[in-house]
């Protein structure tokens, strides 16, 4: 794949990138290394100060930033803004945070004295993907770098501007050279810059082979990774539940970012007894939605960041009325308009053991189920590979406490949508990955957790 800009909402491509040479590569490499040696010398109050800075950065030039996005990968312009100030928050988050979070631990033991000590690591290599393509850096940038790691970027093919604007904010912030790095390579060159000793650990958002082929390389050097993976995270909505704030909010998570987001809500989970109401009133919100140029302020819906995953998308709705499903509105490809456009469609009468109810939609696809009785729900819910988010809707307090038991996911969310908080701590597990990002366990991730004993 082409390093490339290339506007989804025309086709046109807008400015290609020549890879790094081998040789390119290993400067970048050496100055990461050289880096760390003086860098991880810093105070936390340094790094605080740089990374405020790079806050304000963030917030000044919001729509600069935003439209950079939008251009490259079809977000609508609106929550592009608010990726950037999302951005600006993770940064003063751990700015503010980091001191605690990385403070010794005195233990009682057998010396004079005993404890904890955080140290940093190196240099670290992230892989990235396209749909968050600001969020997903700063998440990991902002912990990285308050804990005196240095940070490689290889983000994805089609965003390589925004790789490129996220360097320069960290550098403008006051970084020294080196401590954060955009390697504009492709896939391929990932293999060596991993193996290579100065590269410490790595971390990987993106698809299953994605991450399964860096943390197999990884394995083979005995180094930590941190992956985020696919999800098809169920939303449960139970008969004593809000029906109207519910079916508003399954609106916003299975339409973010176009239906592009690993954690949005994928696979509705109705009790029967509502199931007529509630699908009734997701159908007529889906129909009124506006698709359109991303960068007008009224379009709720912009294009597939590429041809490819809407020709996937397709691929998938195609073969779920194959196997029994039936479409309530949307399932074509949109057509009479240049760029990579599908409408909000909703699937129903899916077989609960078909493939189509296994896969993960990467657009926005609503898969609509009916259940039975909890029992049902959950059983339902955890019939998946995947283990990101789970958001359930319920005013029962025996149920809310069963589903918050018995899901089997990273994120539960009760009565509302599952979203990333710097905060709380963000992950999955069985195929949706391993490890976390943000809060105290994310900046723990990438640095050596020191016993240190004292006679």
């Amino acid at each position: 794949m082409a390093i490339a800009t290339i506007n989804p909402a025309t086709g046109e491509t807008l400015k290609t990138f020549t890879p790094l040479s081998n040789s390119e590569i290993e400067t970048k490499l050496a100055l990461a290394q050289s880096t760390f040696e003086s860098y991880r010398q810093t105070s936390f109050a340094q790094r605080s100060q740089w990374l405020n800075q790079a806050a304000e950065i963030l917030s000044q030039d919001s729509l600069k930033f935003a439209e950079i996005m939008t251009t490259e990968m079809g977000k609508t312009l609106q929550s592009a803004i608010a990726e950037v100030e999302k951005c600006a928050k993770v940064c003063r988050f751990y700015a503010q945070k980091a001191p605690e979070f990385l403070a010794d631990v005195l233990i009682d033991s057998d010396a004079s004295k005993s404890y904890v000590a955080y140290q940093p690591l190196g240099a670290i290599l992230a892989v990235m993907p396209w749909n968050f393509p600001f969020w997903q850096v700063f998440r990991f940038a902002a912990p990285a770098l308050m804990a005196g790691n240095v940070g490689l970027l290889k983000h994805a093919s089609n965003v390589p501007q925004c790789a490129l604007a996220i360097e320069s904010i960290i550098s403008q912030a006051g970084f020294p050279p080196g401590a954060f790095q955009t390697l504009l390579i492709g896939a391929s060159q990932v293999k060596g810059i991993i193996e290579d000793d100065r590269v410490k650990a790595a971390t990987l958002t993106g698809s299953e082979p994605a991450g399964a082929a860096l943390a197999s390389v990884a394995g083979q050097q005995i180094k930590k990774v941190v992956l985020e993976l696919g999800g098809s995270d169920p939303f449960i909505v139970m008969e004593s539940a809000d029906i109207e704030e519910a079916v508003s909010t399954a609106v916003t998570a299975r339409m973010l970012n176009n239906g592009q987001s690993c954690i949005a809500a994928k696979r509705f989970i109705v009790a029967e007894s509502i199931g007529d109401r509630f699908q009734e009133q997701l159908l007529q919100r889906f129909q009124v939605l506006v698709i359109g140029d991303p960068l007008q302020k009224d379009t709720d819906i912009g294009p597939l960041a590429t041809p490819t995953i809407r020709s996937d998308l397709d691929q998938q709705v195609k073969a779920a009325v194959k196997q029994g499903a039936k479409i309530l509105t949307g399932g074509e490809p949109i057509t009479d308009r240049p760029g990579n456009y599908y409408p909000p469609t909703i699937l129903t009468d899916i077989p609960f053991d078909s493939a189509t109810a296994q896969e993960e939609f990467f657009g926005p696809v609503a898969l609509l189920f009916r259940v039975q009785n909890l029992d049902e729900a959950i059983a339902l819910a955890n019939h998946i590979p995947f283990g990101l988010g789970a958001s359930a809707w319920t005013n029962n307090p025996q149920e809310s406490q069963r589903l918050v038991a018995e899901i089997e996911a990273g994120a539960v969310f009760i009565n509302g949508m599952v979203k990333s908080d710097p905060r709380l701590p963000f992950g999955g597990i069985k195929r949706s990955g391993y490890g976390r990002e943000l809060s105290s366990q994310g900046i723990h991730e990438f640095v050596n957790i020191k016993t240190v004993w004292i006679k």
